[in-house]
Order: C-alpha cells, then sequence, then structure tokens
C-alpha cells in the first residue's frame, strides 16, 4: 500500500511476524498482508469519522483523497475534532484492538 497521513501511528511487527510464521506459499501471504492493511485502512477511516464533526467529513474526505500521503491531515483532524480528544491517540486505540483481534485470529 501506498504511504498515508497516518503510517507513523500503525506499528505492528507482531503481526507481521505472525503472518510470516504461518505456513503460506508467498502468494498467500501477500494476500493476508494486503487484507490486514485494508483492515487497518477502514478501521483507521471509521475512527476519524466517528470523531470528526460531521460538518468537516467532507473537506477530510477531499483532501484525503487529492493526498493520501499529506501529513498535515493530522494537524486538520486535531483542529477539527473537540479539544478533549486527541485523533492521534483514538487511531493508536482502535489499531492496538484490532492487532490483538488478529492475533487471535492468526494465532487461534
Amino acid at each position: 500500500m501506498s504511504k498515508l497521513f497516518y503510517d507513523y501511528l500503525i506499528e505492528l511487527p507482531e503481526i507481521d511476524l505472525a503472518i510470516k510464521e504461518e505456513k503460506l506459499e508467498s502468494e498467500e501471504r501477500e494476500e493476508l498482508q494486503k487484507l490486514v492493511d485494508e483492515m487497518i485502512h477502514h478501521r483507521v477511516l471509521v475512527c476519524i469519522l466517528d470523531h470528526l464533526p460531521r460538518e468537516h467529513h467532507e473537506e477530510f474526505l477531499e483532501r484525503f483523497h487529492a493526498a493520501p500521503h499529506d501529513e498535515t491531515l493530522i494537524i486538520f483532524l486535531e483542529e477539527k475534532t473537540p479539544a478533549e480528544i486527541s485523533i492521534e491517540e483514538k487511531i493508536r486505540e482502535e489499531i492496538q484492538k484490532l492487532k490483538q483481534k488478529l492475533l487471535d485470529n492468526i494465532n487461534g
């Protein structure tokens, strides 16, 4: 997947290791990694839209689609979400939950 503005918030070495340890063909491993990337992306966008006031959704999505790598998007999100919410922390929390679920599924 290409570079995204929130990449620095996502660290999943345990998932990468668990996938590598599975006895999978190269193609299957790549497909699994692609699914994990898609799940992460979906969860991050849902998390953002859940915490970003509705009146800013369209602007955020337009900016994201125009330049998904633009690191200033996180600044935009922090400015537009209520002061008591740290969007970075919310994304980290959501990814932590997803990581645990993925590890349970891979190892289970």
